[in-house]
């Protein structure tokens, strides 16, 4: 698997790191000279790599970490809807099986809704509501993530004994 650093860039990331080197140029961290030169370096960067060594010896504008925060909620939010519409589909399949049988009796698939879509709701509040707290939904998903990772291996160990 190639190495984070080894991945080439596109167009795009050199303009943002150019808009970065801009900003340092002029808050007076970079003389004109030094902008020109780094400038010039980016646009013939090929590897993520090369564009961090010319950033490594600055601080994090409020632009490029503006644009982290925003690149991690939109990660955020794709991982919570993946989440979300995994529950859904849960909730869907228990109404029908309910539906099919005759709806008859108590509607008891809003069990399976309520216990499926708590940790949704919790999350989709943390993320989305008034007080956003993208950390906590991030820890969250995360260790959600790892729980079924452990799970899989246990069911994985248990095939491999049966053998």
């Amino acid at each position: 698997m190639t190495e984070p650093h080894e991945l080439r860039v596109a167009d795009a990331e050199r303009e943002a790191l150019a808009g970065e080197l801009r900003e340092h140029m002029l808050e007076g961290r970079l003389t004109s000279a030094e902008f020109e030169e780094r400038v010039g370096r980016a646009y013939r960067s090929t590897t993520r790599g090369e564009l961090e060594t010319l950033r490594a010896d600055l601080p994090m504008s409020p632009s490029a970490l503006q644009n982290l925060v925003a690149q991690r909620r939109r990660g955020l939010r794709r991982r919570f809807m993946q989440e979300t519409s995994g529950s859904l589909s849960v909730s869907a399949v228990c109404v029908g099986i309910w539906a099919a049988a005759g709806a008859s009796g108590s509607f008891w698939p809003a069990w399976v809704i309520l216990f499926t879509l708590l940790p949704a709701v919790r999350n989709g509040l943390r993320l989305l509501g008034p007080g956003p707290d993208a950390q906590s939904v991030e820890q969250s998903l995360r260790r959600r993530e790892a729980r079924r990772i452990s799970r899989e291996r246990r069911h994985s160990r248990r095939r491999e004994l049966r053998r």
